[in-house]
């Protein structure tokens, strides 16, 4: 499958492809080496029991927080160490969000797939820095942009000469501390030559609901799931602690394993049929 001028291949262990599923799964935030090891290696497992192509995703640094007192992660030296040891121990290629340009440069050194988070999206020296890094890009949509808008930028990474890009629905905002999906962004984001991804846990939030925190709708991860799958998605995004109870960041939305275990199992159903 090629999109626009890409054949889809992420690196090495993964090409984008409706014919196979590509998981993109991890902690919200790497809160321990540990943490993230454990959940790489439980995904890892039940992604290849289903015949997906899995990617480990975790931030170093959650810079977008409600609260200034938010939690933030390791920071970039010793989260990308982290993140190397993962993807050497556990064999998976790893995704993170960068937030600067001078964050792009480290990461790439270590990651397959370079993150701009929905807030960024339009901040265009990360944009050019993050088209200039080779690697894939991955668009986070804003919950404030209509998809089109996406289209634009998209191409602006393009025309840098990097045709890796993947845009990623995380729903829009609707009114004060809500989101909504529509469903059409993930058909329009392919009719338009690039990758599309569905990430169902930040399209349960309710941003901001919680008290200097988002809050979020966990039950209705999977029912997302299944309409983006049953749509048509190249890669579905979702977040995944050992202990979302105790998560540091986004402990409303963040599935455990037996959630995850139960989305991937009807994922497997839904790209079968």
């Amino acid at each position: 499958m090629y999109f626009g001028h890409w054949d889809g291949v992420v690196c090495n262990d993964v090409k984008l492809s409706r014919e196979r599923l590509t998981v993109m799964a991890g902690p919200c935030m790497l809160e321990s080496l540990e943490l993230g090891l454990s959940v790489a290696k439980f995904l890892r497992e039940e992604c290849a029991r289903h015949g997906f192509q899995y990617i480990f995703k975790a931030s170093f640094d959650k810079a977008n927080r409600t609260s200034k007192d938010g939690v933030r992660g390791p920071g970039l030296d010793q989260g990308l160490q982290w993140l190397a040891t993962i993807g050497k121990e556990v064999g998976v290629p790893l995704l993170t969000d960068v937030h600067s340009a001078e964050q792009v440069v480290a990461a790439a050194k270590v990651c397959d797939v370079l993150q701009v988070p929905a807030f960024l999206c339009l901040e265009k020296s990360l944009i050019v820095a993050a088209a200039q890094s080779g690697k894939c890009v991955q668009l986070k949509k804003g919950q404030h942009l209509p998809v089109e808008e996406m289209f634009v930028i998209g191409k602006d990474i393009v025309s840098a000469g990097n045709s890796r890009v993947t845009i990623c629905e995380r729903g829009s905002s609707f009114g004060y501390n809500n989101l909504v999906v529509d469903y059409r962004n993930l058909h329009e984001v392919s009719e338009a030559g690039f990758a599309s991804v569905f990430d169902a846990t930040h399209s349960a939030q309710l941003p901001g609901a919680g008290v200097g925190s988002s809050g979020g709708l966990r039950h209705v991860v999977p029912a997302l799931a299944r309409a983006a799958l049953a749509v048509g998605v190249d890669a579905l995004f979702l977040e995944v602690h050992s202990d979302p109870a105790q998560a540091l960041s986004d402990r409303e939305t963040q599935l455990d394993f037996a959630l995850a275990a139960q989305i991937l199992n009807q994922a497997a159903k839904i790209v079968r049929a």
